[in-house]
């Protein structure tokens, strides 16, 4: 195809559902003429009256100028048959997640629409590739996922098929674009961008509630404290439906042969065979059945505090939390001295303390009295840091590092050894799997960073995370927790590899702390 430009396009929506009647609105409000379809007429009708309550009620708000809302009323057709559909430029379907029905549809329109009309699919899993196969002039099909409710998300991920035409990514970007939206492109593979990348979020939360190392509610206390993500995994999941999640990863772990990094979990299964699917059923890893969600996870109460100041040896850079060191040079409960050279530790007496990289205190340091701590994303304004402990470690060893903690108003949380604690384990998942996507061409590292933060709301991207922890802290995390797990799960990407490897390359001069005074 030669450059398109779809700014004038006519707009054809199928599927008067929630999704398809806010694509609907999307397109209508940026001036295009719109139609609408459903197979059923009524709910077609119903669901563009209900569209016009809801925009009166923003005018009224103030929050819609009221030519906008006429415009856009204006703009909206429903359409009784298909044949209606003869004229559209563009042509978006969101119905049922069938593979075999959207290409029913998509053959219908094929006879009564020009050669030149794109078909675009919003679907969230299905290939491309698959439902072009089925088209005449199948480089016309594309697909255009939006995120639900797609008037609010910025998200919209534009998929090529095998046969897709390059121009038409290009096209949809500048659409997308034009309708104030962030628009990311990848190749068709299972789960795209966003239902991809971000199965490790859930499948490292389910393993952790698996192995009996923590309690929902203070998982999902620490991915929020410390990781800053804004839900945690198992709240998250209880909003989307586990019934809902459960089935994108099965899909995704079948359409990628059984790939071990994508198997689903035999916690999320239990509560989903017994109808426990979160809110919508009121019950899932919470209660939602009475006013207050239950449980409700408390912070342990730290009523630790020095009466003599604490003698700390600091030792390495500390790169990956260079703000933990300066929070330690300005509390007043601490005298520290610092020590060049050797790997990144705090001595409290005769115990190390120690950032995780993956290790695993019951395996690595059973002869040692080492304290090991998960990544904070924000040192300056922490509150709680999970801590696990050696076997070495007595009472009162752990009781010292209660107090170089509670001096600095951050509590720790105490917890069974878990390679990788929660917080790192699960970003440099998180970074492998984007490395993986890159790798294979599916997506660029900026486009996955955009798909992450604007499709699923996480604080930063993989890229971004792996530029601020280190690609190196990265790759050594999975490097030991492929190495105590044996599990292909595990193995670090080849682009995580040769990154690694760029990094320290490219090294510069470590940041040399000096002790107050």
């Amino acid at each position: 195809m030669p450059q398109i430009n779809l700014q004038q396009a006519k707009v054809a929506v199928i599927g008067a559902g929630t999704m398809g009647i806010g694509i609907a609105q999307l397109a209508a409000m940026n001036g295009h003429q719109t139609y609408v379809f459903d197979t059923d007429a009524a709910k077609t009708k119903q669901a563009l009256e209900q569209l016009s309550v809801q925009l009166n009620k923003r005018v009224q708000a103030g929050k819609m100028p009221q030519q906008l809302f006429d415009s856009t009323l204006a703009n909206l057709t429903a359409a009784d048959a298909l044949a209606q559909l003869a004229d559209a430029d563009l042509i978006i379907e969101a119905i049922i997640e069938k593979k075999e029905v959207k290409q029913h549809l998509f053959q219908q329109l094929a006879e009564i629409c020009s050669e030149q009309a794109i078909f675009a699919s919003n679907t969230s899993s299905i290939s491309i590739t698959a439902i072009a196969s089925a088209i005449s002039h199948p480089e016309r099909v594309v697909g255009l996922h939006f995120f639900n409710p797609a008037p609010v998300m910025k998200l919209v991920e534009i998929i090529s098929g095998l046969k897709t035409d390059s121009a038409l990514a290009d096209a949809l970007s500048a659409l997308m674009a034009a309708w104030k939206k962030v628009p990311v492109t990848a190749k068709s593979t299972p789960g795209f961008i966003v239902n991809r990348v971000a199965r490790p979020y859930y499948a490292e939360a389910f393993r952790a509630l698996q192995e009996n190392v923590t309690a929902p509610e203070q998982l999902d206390f620490i991915m929020r404290e410390c990781g800053r993500f804004a839900m945690g995994p198992c709240e998250l999941t209880d909003l989307i439906g586990q019934d809902v999640n459960f089935s994108v990863t099965k899909s995704v772990y079948q359409e990628f042969f059984y790939e071990p990094r994508y198997r689903p979990s035999l916690i999320q299964k239990e509560l989903v065979d017994a109808g426990c699917y979160g809110r919508k059923s009121k019950q899932g890893f919470y209660d939602y059945s009475q006013a207050e969600v239950r449980p409700k996870y408390e912070l342990p109460v730290c009523y630790a505090k020095s009466l003599h100041k604490l003698k700390l040896v600091v030792k390495g850079a500390w790169p990956h939390s260079s703000a933990l060191i300066q929070r330690l040079m300005q509390s007043s409960h601490i005298q520290l001295d610092v020590e060049a050279g050797g790997y990144d530790e705090i001595l409290i007496g005769d115990v190390s303390l120690r950032f995780s990289l993956g290790a695993s205190v019951d395996i690595d340091h059973i002869n040692d009295k080492v304290v090991l701590m998960d990544w904070h994303a924000d040192w300056a304004h922490a509150k709680a840091i999970p801590l696990t402990a050696s076997a070495c470690c007595t009472q009162e060893d752990m009781h010292a590092v209660d107090l170089l903690f509670a001096g600095m108003n951050v509590i720790p949380i105490w917890s069974k050894d878990h390679a990788g604690l929660y917080v790192l384990r699960t970003i440099s998942m998180l970074v492998n799997e984007g490395c993986e996507a890159v790798l294979h061409n599916i997506a660029s590292e900026q486009d996955i960073d955009s798909a992450m933060k604007y499709g699923v709301n996480y604080p930063q991207g993989p890229f971004e995370w792996a530029e601020k922890i280190g690609y190196n802290i990265i790759l050594q995390t999975l490097e030991n927790m492929y190495r105590i797990y044996g599990e292909d799960r595990y193995r670090p990407s080849i682009y995580l590899r040769k990154q690694a490897a760029l990094a320290k390359a490219q090294k510069i001069q470590p940041q040399q702390f000096r002790a107050a005074g």
